[in-house]
């Protein structure tokens, strides 16, 4: 199941609007060249906005995500029609051969149980072809990102058309390492309206993801920073084997 931040058809519909920044999208979009990437699977595509990308750069993409509403904005958007988008998860995916699979936006840390996120690995092994890649960041623990998801530091206040003034903010709400939860409130103005999606991330060291991978098959090529986020990230680069 997808959160609420998620699958609100009204919270989705400004999603973009408030996570405008999508420069670490390039970095992404740079891997696919180098590996020479023709086709791929966006895990956790949310809105489309990198599905798309790759879509206009030539490549064939396939993008899945579990909530409704954030793939309704997809499908919306100008070139749309050129990527193949599924509702579920990976492990929901039919047959697929395709060259590249990546969760961007920490994607990863959604799934919270080992077995959850071991059958994960196996369903991406199984969509890739013969050495096929498998490219996703995860949050390095240690940097203690959650003692910035605060309402002083994550605090935004932002004019959209079409819907009015919106201030949204986070609040962690639990820290029981590996996992971390944390409310997001987001503020209609135009009509006084509170929602509220709480959100759990689970925080994998990098032995932990190496163990994972080489279980479902996979050899670590390279583990990178997030260009726009050094130091803050492990960006893997992990080869099918096979």
């Amino acid at each position: 199941m997808a959160d609420n931040v998620f699958e609100e058809p009204r919270l989705a519909a400004i999603y973009d609007a408030l996570d405008s920044d999508r420069s670490d999208l390039a970095a992404y979009v740079a891997i696919a060249g180098e590996l020479g990437a023709r086709s791929v699977l966006d895990i956790g595509c949310g809105t489309g906005v990198f599905a798309c990308l790759l879509s206009d750069a030539g490549l064939e993409v396939t993008g899945v995500d579990p909530a409704a509403a954030m793939l309704e904005v997809a499908r919306a958007k100008p070139g749309a029609d050129r990527v193949r988008w599924i509702h579920g998860v990976p492990t929901d995916l039919p047959p697929l051969q395709v060259d590249l699979a990546t969760m961007t936006g920490n994607v990863s840390q959604v799934f919270l149980e080992d077995e959850e996120w071991q059958r994960t690995l196996d369903a991406i092994r199984l969509a890739l072809g013969p050495g096929g890649y498998l490219v996703f960041e995860t949050r390095r623990p240690e940097r203690r990102a959650w003692e910035e998801w605060n309402r002083e530091q994550s605090f935004q206040r932002v004019e959209i058309q079409d819907v009015g003034l919106v201030e949204t903010w986070n609040e962690v709400i639990d820290v029981a390492l590996p996992l971390v939860t944390f409310r997001s409130t987001i503020v209609f103005h135009a009509d006084d309206t509170v929602l509220t999606s709480t959100s759990t991330l689970r925080f994998r060291t990098r032995e932990e993801v190496d163990r994972s991978l080489a279980r479902a098959g996979f050899r670590v090529r390279d583990v990178r920073n997030a260009p726009d986020r050094p130091r803050k990230e492990y960006v893997f680069v992990a080869e099918r084997k096979g």
